[in-house]
């Protein structure tokens, strides 16, 4: 895979996780407990699944400017590693020239 389809790939995960920013904004303070539906933020552009997660799981994961959650085999080992499996969904870490585009768009940052 070249580098123009890893920032493509990249790219197209960092729409899902700006989704997954504007729910989490939607929630009140105090409801870190919640569990609350996020987005699949895998690189499909189809995608449409949905991840149950906490406030809190979902914090953890935006520590990291270069992690995301996807659902179990949604994951692509060329741009991405998994760091972390949890029921019916992983946690990867972009590798890269896909870590390059996590870090320069978390909005976090």
């Amino acid at each position: 895979m070249d580098d123009s389809q890893e920032r493509r790939l990249a790219a197209n995960e960092v729409v899902f996780r700006e989704v997954n920013e504007s729910i989490l904004r939607g929630q009140w303070p105090g409801d870190e407990s919640k569990t609350v539906q996020f987005r699949c933020e895998c690189s499909r552009l189809g995608c449409n699944l949905l991840l149950s997660l906490t406030v809190a799981e979902y914090e953890a994961v935006r520590e990291h400017s270069r992690r995301f959650v996807l659902i179990d085999g949604h994951e692509i080992p060329e741009i991405e590693k998994v760091v972390e499996r949890r029921g019916g969904h992983v946690i990867v870490e972009k590798t890269h020239e896909a870590a390059k585009v996590a870090r320069r768009t978390d909005p976090r940052s």
